[in-house]
């Protein structure tokens, strides 16, 4: 997998402290990005799902996908999420994709089985909020993955 960096310890990216692992590759070129140097997939260091895995578990707090978009990186992303949560640690994943796109997409909906929570939609500069939790724009989600796919409808949360 092409990652841009690791942060170990940090408390932006969701709840508590976590491990965040920003991913390279987007499509979506948002407006205002403050991540724009992660958008070539060519950019990042190729880490291994078992490098990738190791350090989560041995950081022992829960994990953050970010990037750019993870999703551009599904099938290896799929593998990561799945070999992270079979040892119970709670995943949150940043993406410029929204819900809906997420289970219309096959490829993409495999990872709902995996991720707790999801922070959907595209970055939108005119949307821009400094007091929202965790999210930039006042179109992206904070997505209760559980709860959005045993209800069968979107679930936003605030649980934290």
């Amino acid at each position: 997998m092409k990652v841009i960096k690791i942060i170990d310890g940090t408390t932006v990216d969701g709840p508590g402290f976590r491990t965040s692992i920003y991913f390279a590759g987007c499509h979506h070129h948002c407006p205002g990005c403050h991540n724009p140097s992660t958008w070539d997939m060519a950019n990042g260091e190729d880490m291994s799902i078992e490098e990738l895995t190791k350090r989560v578990v041995l950081n022992n707090m829960p994990v953050t996908f970010s990037g750019g978009d993870p999703l551009y990186q599904c099938s290896d992303l799929l593998q990561l999420a799945k070999a992270v949560k079979e040892r119970g640690i709670n995943i949150w994943c940043y993406t410029g994709f929204t819900y809906d796109e997420i289970i219309a997409n096959p490829a993409y909906n495999k990872l709902l089985d995996y991720m707790d929570v999801i922070v959907d939609g595209p970055y939108i500069e005119s949307l821009r909020d400094t007091s929202l939790l965790f999210r930039g724009s006042k179109n992206q989600r904070l997505i209760d993955v559980r709860k959005s796919t045993s209800d069968n409808i979107t679930e936003w949360t605030s649980d934290f």
